[in-house]
């Protein structure tokens, strides 16, 4: 099935693995060259992993799942296929999520800095324990077949609504703590004066902020949809988190609809079979 523009679509699709693949390349120069490198020895080498790993894994790995329904080459492969890539993404993201924050804390405890007393590491420990409960709860009703339909179509906005707002966080969060980061790393150079190492690192958030515009553009276009399979409705209603916005109130009518044109069909038959009944008896 063709997709409605196409060519905007694939411009923008190949814009946002590019915006993201720099994210991930500037985050890489920023640590090797600015940072020193990394290490896993309970020194500022060990937490330099933190930011590595969250812009992967939590920003770059999510955002490429969010839009894995988008994909029209896929739409040929069958929704449980889809459904299994889609979680395995955000599972990827999810350990790579857990890892860094294991190197801050072991950094902090070797070096007896405090644990969660800014912004930026509450808001990040809670939508990293916000991702894993969206995870375990995605997998549990629309990947595993034994959730009923009813409780799908009935989570299903709320699952496409926190993955979103999970991953706009995620970005807030990020940005949060590289401005954290430059004001205690250049305390002595200064961050107002602009040092070579703070215009490369604003550099790098104007490049997550303008991947996760992207994301968000290319998921909530209804045209970009995937289409939906003949009788999914009844077989495997539509699930996976920021599958489009292919769990909304559409599909919804489409139930109560498909439900109320069967009604009628039965209540039909039902009729034709009296009369015809009927029919037969006087006949007789």
């Amino acid at each position: 099935m063709a997709m409605d523009g196409y060519r905007g679509f694939l411009g923008l699709l190949v814009s946002a693995l590019l915006v993201g693949f720099l994210s991930v390349l500037f985050t890489l120069i920023w640590v090797l060259h600015y940072r020193e490198g990394l290490g896993w020895d309970g020194t500022a080498l060990e937490f330099n992993w933190h930011p590595v790993l969250v812009v992967t894994g939590f920003v770059f790995i999510q955002g490429i799942a969010i839009i894995v329904y988008r994909l029209p080459w896929t739409w040929k492969c069958s929704k449980l296929l889809m459904k299994s890539i889609h979680a395995g993404l955000h599972a990827v993201a999810a350990i790579l999520a857990i890892i860094s924050l294991v190197a801050v804390f072991d950094f902090h405890n070797a070096k007896n800095i405090p644990n969660m007393y800014s912004l930026h590491s509450w808001v990040g420990l809670t939508v990293v324990i916000l991702y894993i409960l969206q995870l375990l709860l995605g997998v549990s009703i629309f990947l595993l077949p034994w959730a009923p339909l009813s409780l799908r179509a009935l989570v299903m906005p709320i699952h496409v609504y926190s993955g979103l707002l999970i991953f706009g966080t995620v970005i807030a969060t990020v940005l949060m703590g590289v401005t954290e980061k430059l004001f205690f790393a250049l305390n002595s150079s200064g961050y107002s004066t602009s040092p070579p190492e703070g215009i490369f690192t604003n550099t790098l958030g104007l490049l997550i902020v303008v991947f996760g515009a992207l994301i968000f553009w290319i998921v909530t276009r209804p045209q970009w949809q995937r289409p939906k399979e003949p009788n999914s409705i009844f077989l495997q209603p539509n699930g996976g988190a920021q599958e489009g916005v292919e769990g909304s109130a559409i599909n919804f009518s489409n139930v109560d609809k498909s439900d109320s044109e069967l009604n009628n069909e039965a209540a039909a038959r039902k009729r034709n079979f009296i009369v015809d009944e009927a029919g037969q008896r006087s006949t007789m």
